[in-house]
């Protein structure tokens, strides 16, 4: 599994380029805020973690590695959602998508929404929007560097879709009269069935126009033991955020309504990949797909 591992990481080098900035300098330790809490693992720095980066902490190494102890897949996963997200924007821009609204960003990394759109059409316009403290930071920071044409990042909550279509810096950045694509890339299995994802899916593609699209990837147990797929969900009660994996047909329903792009809800790696499928690409526990609103 490792040897695969590597191989992935390898072959894909140049699309991935999973390794993250050390946006803020020195160690992580040295620059924790009082209110980031250190001490309580993170989904956020979990996932750096996976695709090997350095913002994270003891806690949050220790909870992933429990995770990657029941599956070593979870790394791949974590690597494969990242490509996805850059052939997913990058095919938007090549069909003149302009606006990006990326809710739950994650941790800043090389190849970001707005590099991978604008790369394509400099004017781009990117908002990205997340409710974690360490994540603004360092999206913060990384928009405060170079040139990066016209992108924001806002502190909000996906729960509440109201909100995030009011926000003013939002609305400076983004037309929404004006398609729009919404990239909801590995945030919706932080949301439990009780705060109702398919309505708040619902209520932000309702809100866009004709011709926006909504791009998405998700975690699933389809591939694991139901033993090992309860495992999971336990690591993660004792972090930031709860775990809801969804299966194939739970995850087909926030595309209700739209029109699936091929080749439809696929593995993060079989969606339009650009190299050759490997052993386990049709196992990687993360569903994956991009849907235009008619």
């Amino acid at each position: 599994m490792i040897e695969h591992q590597d191989q992935y990481e390898a072959e894909h080098q140049d699309e991935l380029q999973h390794v993250s900035f050390d946006w803020m300098g020195g160690e992580a330790e040295d620059r924790t805020p009082a209110d980031l809490k250190p001490e309580v693992p993170h989904p956020a720095r979990m996932y750096d973690y996976f695709l090997g980066g350095k913002d994270n902490f003891p806690a949050d190494r220790v909870a992933a590695e429990k995770v990657l102890a029941i599956s070593p897949l979870v790394r791949i996963g974590a690597l494969a959602n990242r490509a996805f997200l850059q052939r997913a924007v990058r095919h938007l821009a090549e069909q003149g998508v302009k606006q990006f609204l990326d809710i739950g960003t994650g941790i800043p990394t090389a190849g970001n929404t707005h590099e991978t759109a604008q790369r394509v059409n400099p004017d781009s316009r990117v908002a990205y929007l997340d409710n974690d403290p360490i994540v603004l930071v360092h999206s913060r920071a990384l928009l405060a560097g170079a040139s990066h044409g016209s992108a924001t990042v806002v502190q909000g909550d996906l729960r509440d879709p109201g909100a995030v279509l009011d926000d003013p810096q939002i609305r400076k950045v983004l037309d929404l009269g004006q398609p729009v694509a919404l990239l909801l890339f590995a945030i919706l299995h932080f949301i439990d069935d009780a705060d109702d994802p398919y309505g708040l899916v619902r209520h932000l593609v309702d809100a866009l126009p004709s011709g926006s699209y909504l791009a998405l990837s998700h975690g699933t147990a389809d591939f694991m033991s139901a033993a090992d797929a309860a495992k999971g969900p336990a690591v993660y009660r004792s972090a930031t955020a709860q775990l809801t994996m969804r299966s194939r047909e739970q995850v087909l329903r926030f595309f209700d309504g739209l029109e699936l792009a091929e080749p439809g809800l696929v593995t993060a790696p079989l969606w339009r990949p650009d190299q050759p499928a490997r052993e386990t690409d049709a196992m990687t526990g993360i569903w994956a797909g991009v849907a235009r609103k008619p």
